[in-house]
Formats: structure tokens, C-alpha cells, sequence
């Protein structure tokens, strides 16, 4: 799609009025060239597109800065998830994440239209599962989809422990119906799932089972306990929970802010958090992870927040 299909506006004209709103370039699908249509009216561009409807069709693919697999990830489109596309250059495609209103390029070819694939019915839920080629865990391996993709499934097979994909059977122990509050270990709290990830790789931009940054391990596993959360720590901390009073005892399942970090407590004083520190998810006293904040900053923590 060159800049010419982009157009797809015809030749409607717009008329700004008054200034131009201020935006978050991080959820504003606006650069220099083009814009969404959506935002004709209160941002200028030259050209305004209508996005078409994407979904993932990769087990994941990470979303950058620019077009350009070294330039830098910002997050992360799973497989299954919705995506808006407004122009592509190259072998890549700028757009905007039906999840967040992420905006930022990814390989055009991880993308399929969404009325070329089914829609979404299942979360996988465990750390990872596989898609069998038969429904029996001996049978081969087609792929394999990490925690928070998403996947369209039929009825039980016969033997009720599998379910039947576009292509091949996944475990029914892997997945959780979208819109259900994933139960692990008996129960559906957020800290169950955080403490499920412990050892996974620190992924600048990751936000899936299988490699993830702090505000990513919090957005996905608040997504599969039913909550809505934005990508960024900055977002997060203006968007989720009550602020905790001082002086009350932080409980399990609170979040603590750091300076462009975020923590979730498993009890009144650990936290489990996604860090560069250990280079993995990891479960820490809050007292260690706030003194390595105090060599660098008179405030470690900025806000303790409660989901509920």
C-alpha cells in the first residue's frame, strides 16, 4: 500500500479547527506524511488514511520505532490480536494496536486481514502452549504460542482435552475463554499469574510468555484477569487503582511505581517484577529493589496503587 492507495480519502477536504490538540505520539497515529483519519479535524496532515482491520497471524511480532528490525522495539503484537493498518513501506506496516492504541511499525508479513482469519474465541493462559497436529500430546508439534496470544477454537475433541484450532489441537489446560478470568493454581489473582512467569527472559518492548519488560508483564497478566491496562509504567500509573495511603501495609496483588518501572506484590513485602537488574522476571524483597532506586533518585517510589 504506497502512500497513493494511503490517500484513501478521495478528495475530501478538512478543515482544522482552532489549534491542534496535544497528543501522546504513543497512541496518536500521526506522523509527518499521514495520519489517521479519525483524527482529521484536530491534528494537520497531509494525507489522512481510513485504517484497514489486521489481525496477527505470527505467534508475535515485536513493534518499533521505525521501519527497520534494528531500530527500536517498543512492544509487542501477539498472535491473534487486532491491529490497524494505515500504510506500509516496504516489508513494513504503520498502524496502531487494537489492544492499546499502540502505534508503531511491525513485519507486514506477520499480519493477515481480519476477514481472512477466524475470530478470536480462546487466551492461551499457561506460560505456552503447543498446537498439536493431532489431539494427543504425543502427535507433532506445529507451533508454538506464548502466554497472552490469542486463538479461535471449536468444541472439545473426543477425548475432552483438547480443543480444535484453525490448525491443529491445543491442551484445554493451556487456554481460557477470552472474556473469562484466567484461574491459575486456584485462583484468578493477577500475583498467581505474575509468580507463574518467574524466569522468564527481561524483553525490551516484550509483553508475552516468552519475554516481556515490567510494564508488559503487568498490562498481560491484568489483560487475562479481566482488567484494561495501557503499555507504558507512565500510562499505567495514571490509568489503574486507588493510590494507597501512607503508611498502610501493602497487600498482595498492589502495584508499586518506580522512576519507569512498575512491581506487583505477592505479599506485604516482595515484589515479583519483570527487570533489567536480573534480566528476567524475578521475585525480590521491595526493601532491595528500593534501595537500588535510592543510589539514583531521591524518590524510588512514586505511587502504590490498588486494583480493587
Amino acid at each position: 500500500m504506497d502512500m497513493k492507495a494511503a490517500d484513501n480519502i478521495g478528495r475530501t477536504k478538512f478543515v482544522l479547527h482552532g489549534p491542534e490538540d496535544v497528543f501522546d505520539p504513543r497512541v496518536t497515529a500521526h506522523r509527518g506524511d499521514l495520519a489517521d483519519v479519525s483524527l482529521a479535524g484536530k491534528l494537520f496532515a497531509p494525507h489522512y488514511a481510513t485504517p484497514m482491520p489486521m489481525r496477527c497471524a505470527a505467534p508475535k511480532a515485536l513493534i518499533r520505532k521505525q521501519g527497520g528490525k534494528n531500530h527500536e522495539a517498543i512492544s509487542e503484537l501477539l498472535h491473534g490480536e487486532d491491529f490497524s493498518m494505515l500504510d506500509v513501506v516496504g516489508d513494513w506496516a504503520w498502524g496502531y494496536c487494537g489492544l492499546d492504541g499502540y502505534v508503531g511499525y511491525l513485519p507486514v508479513h506477520a499480519l493477515q486481514h481480519q476477514k481472512k482469519t477466524p475470530q478470536p474465541t480462546h487466551l492461551i493462559s499457561a506460560r505456552a502452549a503447543l498446537i498439536f497436529v493431532e489431539p494427543d500430546f504425543k502427535s507433532g508439534v506445529m507451533k508454538r504460542l506464548p502466554m497472552g496470544a490469542r486463538i479461535a477454537c471449536g468444541e472439545a475433541s473426543e477425548c475432552d482435552n483438547f480443543l480444535k484450532t484453525g490448525k491443529g489441537f491445543v491442551h484445554v489446560r493451556h487456554v481460557q475463554k477470552i472474556g473469562a478470568p484466567v484461574v491459575f493454581d486456584g485462583s484468578n489473582g493477577s500475583a498467581a499469574l505474575a509468580e507463574q512467569m518467574v524466569g522468564a527472559p527481561y524483553l525490551w518492548g516484550g509483553r508475552s510468555g516468552d519475554g516481556l519488560d515490567c510494564s508488559g508483564l503487568v498490562q498481560m497478566i491484568l489483560m487475562l484477569t479481566g482488567v484494561d491496562s495501557p503499555r507504558d509504567t507512565d500510562q499505567q500509573m495514571a490509568a489503574l487503582g486507588q493510590d494507597i495511603a501512607d503508611g498502610e501495609d501493602l497487600r498482595r496483588g498492589d502495584l508499586v511505581f518506580f522512576p519507569n518501572h512498575v512491581g506487583l506484590m505477592i505479599d506485604s513485602e516482595r515484589i515479583v517484577h519483570a527487570n533489567s537488574h536480573w534480566m528476567q522476571v524475578s521475585i525480590e524483597r521491595l526493601t532491595d529493589v528500593v534501595a537500588r532506586f535510592a543510589a539514583t533518585t531521591d524518590q524510588p517510589i512514586l505511587a502504590r496503587k490498588r486494583l480493587s
